[in-house]
């Protein structure tokens, strides 16, 4: 089974192929992938342990989730800024300028 793997935890991200070995009349999975890949030990590797981690075509998805012929595996550096509180502080900047 063939995939893309673009690994964006870095400076540059990286897209490169990889051929993913199936056992018979079983879907593979994202971990199945990742530990094929050797980039990650099991599901409790420290850099992918957190939530978000990894996707497919930009959709988070859990270990075990299924991965089909064709997908782009993604591995997602960690956020160094909260979104939620950057958003509120605009907002009360905001909320400043107005009175």
């Amino acid at each position: 089974m063939e995939l893309l793997i673009c690994d964006a935890r870095g400076d540059q991200p990286e897209l490169r192929p990889f051929t993913l070995t199936m056992r018979a009349g079983l879907l593979p999975t994202v971990g199945e992938a990742l530990l094929q890949a050797g980039l990650a030990s099991g599901p409790e590797d420290p850099g992918f342990s957190r939530k978000g981690a990894y996707g497919v075509f930009g959709k988070r998805k859990d270990w075990d989730s299924p991965i089909y012929e064709g997908d782009r595996l993604e591995l997602y550096s960690p956020l160094l800024v909260d979104p939620k509180a950057v958003r509120r502080k605009k907002a009360n900047q905001n909320q400043d300028a107005k009175f």
